[in-house]
């Protein structure tokens, strides 16, 4: 039986420009309150990164929202903070991500930009170094992730990444796979409770 609790949901502070985006946000955040998963993302009211909390909020789930003092006013409010179970207000995105790391027990990337790139990018570096053996899944909406996934591979085969197991994400084509997906992934033996605190990464 899975012990997954809280899930990071990285995406984007935009909506994009397929509306299939924001779409498969709701059905995701629709998705976490029900299986009763805790949501921990930026923070942010706009975008993607709203609709997924809005959605968890809507289906009375539990919302963290982690977010750097200076973004707040970029990407959100007073209000929009108060309506979340939990706010986290850090210094700077260093302190941000490793609150989100440690508040979660599996990592979710939807569409989203550089910023959403990097983070998912560092949770796999991380794996890759094997400070951590938690579930990384890429939601590869209308194909969103495909050319990072064919990198990923591209790295592989040229000889740069010799843990591939560790590095590749798990891929799902639709929003609704998402939690399922997560929940089906068996947890990983780990008897000497290596995994990385905010004090090791």
């Amino acid at each position: 039986m899975s012990k997954l609790k809280s899930v990071c949901v990285y995406c984007g502070s935009q909506g994009g420009n397929n509306r299939n985006y924001l779409n498969s946000a709701v059905v995701l955040g629709t998705a976490l309150a029900k299986a009763k998963l805790r949501l921990v993302y930026g923070g942010g009211a706009k975008g993607i990164m709203g609709a997924v909390a809005d959605a968890v909020l809507a289906g009375r789930g539990e919302v963290i929202g982690i977010i750097p003092q200076f973004l707040i006013t970029k990407e959100a409010s007073a209000a929009t903070l108060a309506r979340l179970s939990q706010t986290i207000i850090t210094q700077d995105m260093h302190e941000r991500k490793h609150a989100m790391f440690e508040r979660a027990d599996a990592f979710v990337a939807l569409p989203g930009g550089i910023g959403t790139l990097e983070e998912i990018i560092e949770v796999m570096t991380w794996a890759q170094l094997g400070r951590h053996k938690k579930p990384i899944l890429l939601a590869n909406i209308d194909g969103f992730w495909n050319r990072l996934v064919g990198l990923i591979d591209h790295m592989h085969e040229e000889g740069f990444i010799h843990t591939k197991s560790l590095v590749r994400p798990l891929v799902v084509e639709r929003a609704a796979d998402i939690v399922p997906t997560l929940l089906a992934v068996k947890e990983p033996d780990n008897p000497k409770g290596d995994e990385a605190t905010i004090d090791q990464l």
